[in-house]
């Protein structure tokens, strides 16, 4: 593995990991769905990043395939390194490709985070996101039963996905908000959620950092690791190249 960390480091999850993660949405089939054409070369671009490049944090979701980009990252990296990070979320449910639909309900999100676990091939999810939070039902339902999860030993830490302070603070009466993810990237710069988490020293995860492909990935990346040290952002690529050139960005 590189000794060099892209970006350098940061504490997420109870793990010191490269400021520069491996987003995996992109591993995925047109609209998010099914399988990529080619699985050969996204189990390569997983590979390459983690035991070529140094990269330490892989960002998935049951809801990237649904279900593949988690079987992807098995096959490519199990048995994990142990310094490593593989975060996943839960509570988005699939109906049809580029269709995403939040889903809270408690049973649900049992079953989605046992489910996970069956994918990925262990006993404890290292970071589990929210990745939504479902309006119809309680925010304290949907985190306590994350909660409760955690107390069971299936998850080490608890993020949030996609959510604005207040959320964050009726979220924190419940549960230990290890990470939040949001979108932030030089296109749309502005998120109060930022400035929040620096103060209560949570990790701030930006997903979309270079906004779909629209921005360089020098200037992008660069610009979100200037900008405050809790920033840790997890482009998505399908490709070794544009992954090599991601990573030369931050070195």
């Amino acid at each position: 593995m590189s000794a060099t960390a892209p970006g350098g480091l940061l504490t997420i999850a109870g793990k010191q990991v490269s400021r520069l993660g491996l987003g995996t949405i992109r591993l995925t089939g047109p609209g998010t769905w099914g399988w990529p054409e080619d699985r050969a070369t996204a189990t390569q671009v997983l590979r390459e990043a983690v035991h070529v490049h140094g990269i330490t944090h892989i960002d998935t979701a049951d809801a990237y395939g649904p279900y593949t980009a988690e079987s992807l990252i098995h096959t490519a990296l199990h048995p994990y390194p142990p310094e490593l990070l593989v975060a996943t979320k839960v509570g988005m449910i699939r109906p049809a490709p580029n269709v995403w639909r939040p889903f809270g309900h408690p049973a649900y999100l049992r079953i989605a985070v046992d489910a996970s676990l069956s994918r990925l091939g262990v006993e404890q999810l290292d970071l589990c996101y929210l990745h939504r939070v479902a309006p119809d039902i309680a925010l304290e339902d949907q985190v306590g039963t994350l909660r409760a999860l955690q107390l069971e030993g299936k998850i080490g830490h608890i993020g949030l996905s996609k959510v604005g302070v207040d959320q964050i603070r009726a979220a924190e009466k419940e549960i230990t908000v290890a990470a939040v993810q949001n979108c932030l990237n030089r296109d749309e710069p502005s998120d109060p959620a930022l400035d929040y988490c620096a103060r209560m020293d949570i990790p701030y995860v930006p997903y979309r950092p270079l906004n779909a492909g629209a921005l360089p990935a020098p200037a992008g990346l660069a610009w979100l690791l200037d900008l405050a040290p809790h920033i840790a952002p997890v482009p998505g690529t399908s490709s070794p190249g544009h992954l090599r050139a991601l990573v030369n960005a931050v070195r």
